[in-house]
């Protein structure tokens, strides 16, 4: 399975300007630019699409984990924050903050659920930035 996505940048990189397309038209031709990623600036960033991802791909590994258990979660909530360091130029770390609600999980097995899904969802994986996480289970 293969999925793509498609950047188009004109000009340099602190004046110019971008646009993103993805596979699934969800995002089409949606701006980017210095702006958006290094200050305030209308469009999204590199660093915003990378939290979605991972807090879409994580939120889902945990709701395969626990419905394995035999639980139907009720809501999984998971924010993923993204601390870029724009002077190393690197990702320097990911934080996630998940919020469960799902009936008759223990909260030793929620631990232990969450703790797999953050090691083993893909795009935990192709992280190379340290990850972590706050769980509540409510």
């Amino acid at each position: 399975m293969k999925r793509n996505a498609t950047a188009v940048w004109n000009g340099t990189g602190k004046d110019g300007k971008g646009t993103l397309t993805t596979q699934s038209g969800t995002l089409s031709n949606t701006q980017y630019s210095f702006k958006s990623r290094f200050e305030e600036g209308v469009g999204t960033n590199p660093e915003e699409l990378i939290a979605a991802a991972h807090s879409g791909c994580f939120t889902m590994k945990l709701s395969f984990n626990i419905s394995a258990e035999n639980i139907s979660p009720e809501e999984i909530t998971t924010k993923a924050i993204v601390d870029l360091n724009p002077e190393k130029g690197e990702i320097v770390g990911i934080h996630l903050e998940v919020k469960v609600k799902a009936e008759g999980l223990s909260k030793e097995k929620f631990d232990e659920l969450v703790a797999d899904a953050k090691a083993n969802c893909p795009i935990s994986k192709l992280m190379n930035a340290p990850i972590t996480i706050e769980a509540e289970l409510l």
